[in-house]
């Protein structure tokens, strides 16, 4: 991931060859020759990231730095210091500066290494106030709903679709946010301001989905004691949502069907047809062709209802997303129960990515809960369920040997992540240097380190 890099260092030739190493791994670098320079640039222009020489003459790198806390949104800095301002650089740390690096620079790799993990860590934050954003103003939070490489179709989809009148089924596994789709497409359609109405057909008993769906009069049936308005009069001039569209009975499948034909009906017990100016989206979570076939499902109606068929693919083909989703969960569930958190451990993150999600969002939702009320200091893999540490194993042995297998594959993951650095890797595991150094003896990963 690229970024834009400020370099501030009074060294011209030391300044020349920083700006070449990080220009040549395609970053944007802007570079200032002493602090004073470099204020001039921070204040009226924005960057990742910072690059800056603890010691300049007139400003130096820590006054530099202090100026930039007031920011709404300021820089990352990473500190270049000689062996003899090492303390200044961890009294720069402990006031919120990323890292400090000594000079001259052991390994290039190092450096391009700290800048990479600073612009993804800013870009990651950035993406959850956007995200926190949306929640309050009570819109679904975009930047979650479409994280992910697989979701960018859909989104191009739901953009031809979302203006017009055209009727959606959504295809879906359950938990993959098929509500939270159809929710989506109301607000971006001519009814947003109109109600949305969510009906899950099947969560309302047969014999009561009529009344739910369409209304009743006074009389109609036993209990009905008044009148009563149905969701197609609710959602009058919106969007009905008809979530677990496959499970209405054959017999409700007919005058839906004409509800979508005519854009008419008429309440239980009632003989006065009411207009149905409403949008509906349906979801389902099974093959409704197969239903089809099997005459469980009306093929007139499943051809009425599949104008505009979506289909979201399951969070196992979005691993992309879940760092962001688990982000996301874990900010939501530390601020509900008042808990601070340090986030979520590079193991734990590992072990939600590589998990196949048969429950989707609504189970990473689940596990995140779970994990931020039992965490302690950040979330690791044993505040998560049995089965993301092996639990699933059939014998004690085998479950130990499955979890050094996937201790063993963090390490080397961490070790080609920070280019083969022992004190970067031990930081990214969460470790002590000494313990990182026993694991690659344990796991005679002591050739693999450079």
């Amino acid at each position: 991931m690229a970024g834009r890099i400020l370099v501030v260092e009074d060294d011209e030739t030391f300044r020349s060859f920083l700006r070449t190493i990080l220009t040549d791994e395609g970053h944007e670098v802007v570079t200032a020759g002493d602090g004073r320079e470099g204020a001039a640039l921070l204040a009226r222009e924005s960057f990742d990231v910072v690059v800056c020489d603890l010691k300049m003459p007139g400003k130096g790198g820590l006054a530099l730095f202090r100026e930039t806390r007031s920011d709404p949104s300021p820089p990352r800095f990473i500190f270049l210091t000689a062996y003899g301002t090492v303390d200044e650089a961890v009294a720069a740390m402990k006031e919120g500066a990323v890292d400090f690096l000594t000079k001259p620079l052991a390994s290039p790799e190092v450096l391009l290494a700290l800048v990479h993990r600073e612009i993804e860590t800013g870009e990651r934050n950035r993406r959850l106030v956007s995200l926190k954003e949306s929640e309050a103003a009570g819109i679904p939070p975009d930047g979650l709903v479409f994280a992910g490489e697989a979701m960018k179709r859909v989104l191009q989809l739901i953009a031809s679709v979302a203006p017009t009148t055209a009727t959606v089924l959504i295809h879906g596994e359950s938990g993959t946010g098929k509500e939270l789709i159809s929710r989506f497409i109301h607000l971006r359609s001519g009814r947003g301001e109109a109600p949305f109405i969510p009906v899950n057909c099947a969560a309302i008993p047969e014999n009561l989905l009529e009344s739910e769906l369409f209304g009743h009069e006074k009389g109609a049936f036993t209990g009905a004691v008044q009148a009563r308005q149905g969701k197609f009069e609710l959602a009058r001039g919106g969007t009905l949502f008809l979530d677990e569209i496959g499970e209405m009975p054959v017999a409700l499948q007919a005058k839906l069907l004409r509800v979508l034909q005519e854009r008419a009906f008429e309440r239980v017990g009632g003989s006065r047809e009411m207009k149905a100016d409403v949008r509906v989206v349906a979801a389902t979570n099974r093959n409704l062709q197969k239903e089809v076939a099997e005459h469980r499902f009306r093929e007139d109606l499943y051809y009425r209802l599949n104008v505009f068929p979506l289909t979201l693919p399951p969070l196992r083909d979005r691993p992309d997303a879940i760092p962001l989703l688990a982000d996301y969960f874990l900010d939501r569930f530390s601020r509900q129960i008042g808990k601070r958190l340090q986030g979520i451990e590079p193991g734990a993150l590992s072990a939600l990515t590589r998990y196949a999600w048969p429950g989707n969002v609504r189970e990473l939702q689940n596990v995140m809960e779970r994990a931020v009320i039992l965490a302690q200091g950040a979330v690791r893999i044993a505040n998560l369920p049995d089965e993301f540490a092996g639990g699933s194993s059939s014998t004690g042995v085998d479950r130990k040997d499955a979890m050094k297998a996937k201790e063993r594959e963090l390490i080397l993951a961490a070790l080609k992540n920070n280019q083969g650095n022992r004190r970067l890797t031990a930081e990214e595991l969460g470790v002590s240097r000494r313990t990182l150094q026993y694991k690659l003896k344990e796991y005679g990963l002591t050739d693999d380190v450079s």
